[in-house]
């Protein structure tokens, strides 16, 4: 007997006992189902991450201003243009852009809108990897005069053109008249959830002197934060030490002082996720794995049930010539049979368990040819693990002795 007709017997005695096959591969379906789920929510997560990572530009440094206390009165606004210049001059640094922001309502025609207003450098946009989909960037000329031009993300566009061209159309950021110069490309959102195209950028100094300007040239030279892009993932951390070095010196500060600043690599905070997110996945997926083992315990119990009730079948097919590697294999491929079909409907339960789950809660959903591979591959040796113990018992039976039995 070859495997391919012991698979048509198996076939044949399994859709005989058709209810009690179902039960008897629930295990496998459980157990595959709940681990090609959590693989799938879990390689999702990943892409997820890389994707905010890409999205807000790789070997990127965010440098903040501490608040503290500087005698009787608060210390705010320890970065400034200068710093930013400074940093940007680092070997490591490719470009450093400086950046104030405040919340406004943006108005056009009878259409307004609240958003985040970015006050930043052309840099800003080489930090970011951030091209424009329509329109220019701004010129050295409107940054050092501070033009009342505008670029405008994706959401915004939307939101106030509905999808008609604002390439120099007006618009009033706190009752201010703005040309709108350019549109950003669609970012999508950021790893803490946000909408990163839901802002608009003007020159940092049309943002200081016209929309959020201080009272002195202290505030008008200090800046929120500071996006540092460094050229290589390699130079990241050397970068770090550079600009920590040089802000120090910058603001004067003794080897007992504490810094002023704080330095964030918001790519280490999403592998950070990325890997946390990963090792849940993973080891859920373990956890469910448990239903496999069980499932294959039950089969073989079933598949003893079997040997024992076709005990007289196994004496005749024996008796009239049967060998016993034939009798091995059609038991045998009956355990395979049962944990390959039950694999293949958890793998289809699974991923739409995985689909679901993603829909619902938002996540992206990845499920790659490794994982059903890996599952179904598991489920056949689950199947031929367990069975071999019943199918090797039906192989040692006396022909007399099972032709007797009732």
């Amino acid at each position: 007997m070859n495997w391919w007709e012991g698979f048509r017997i198996a076939r044949r005695a399994l859709w005989v006992n058709r209810l009690r096959s179902f039960l008897t591969m629930l295990g496998i379906v459980v157990g595959v189902a709940s681990v090609i789920a959590m693989v799938a929510l879990g390689s999702g997560a990943k892409a997820q991450v890389e994707e905010q990572i890409r999205s807000f530009g790789a070997n990127v440094l965010v440098i903040e201003p501490i608040a503290g206390q500087s005698g009787g009165g608060a210390r705010l606004g320890t970065l400034t243009e200068s710093d930013a210049r400074g940093i940007a001059g680092l070997p490591p640094v490719r470009a450093a852009a400086p950046s104030v922001r405040g919340r406004a309502q943006i108005v056009r025609g009878n259409r307004n809108w609240s958003t985040t207003v970015n006050g930043t450098t052309v840099d800003y946009f080489v930090v970011r990897d951030w091209p424009l989909s329509a329109g220019r960037q701004f010129s050295s000329k409107e940054e050092s005069s501070a033009d009342k031009v505008v670029l405008i993300g994706h959401t915004v566009a939307q939101e106030l053109f509905q999808g008609g061209n604002p390439i120099g159309a007006e618009v009033r950021i706190l009752n201010a008249p703005f040309q709108v110069i350019g549109v950003l490309a669609a970012k999508g959102q950021s790893g803490a959830g946000t909408n990163q195209d839901d802002v608009v950028f003007v020159p940092i100094s049309t943002a200081k002197r016209r929309l959020f300007g201080g009272g002195d040239d202290g505030d008008r030279q200090s800046v929120a934060y500071i996006l540092a892009k460094i050229v290589s993932e390699e130079k990241v951390g050397p970068a770090v030490a550079q600009i920590q070095a040089l802000l120090r010196q910058h603001h004067r500060l003794g080897s007992d002082r504490d810094s002023d600043f704080i330095i964030i690599n918001p790519s280490e905070a999403m592998a950070l996720r990325n890997a946390t997110t990963t090792t849940f996945a993973w080891l859920l997926a373990s956890i469910a794995s448990v239903s496999l083992l069980v499932g294959g315990i039950s089969i073989m119990n079933i598949m003893l049930v079997s040997v024992t009730e076709r005990t007289r079948e196994v004496g005749i097919r024996l008796a009239i010539g049967a060998r016993r590697k034939d009798i091995r294999t059609q038991f045998l491929m009956e355990a395979i049979t049962l944990c390959l079909l039950g694999g293949l409907i958890g793998l289809v339960l699974g991923a739409g368990i995985a689909i679901a789950a993603g829909r619902l809660a938002g996540w992206p959903i990845f499920i790659g040819l490794n994982a059903p591979v890996l599952a179904i591959a598991f489920s056949a040796s689950v199947g031929l693990l367990f069975g071999w113990y019943p199918a090797s018992r039906a192989a040692r039976l006396e022909p007399m002795e099972a032709l007797r039995h009732e």
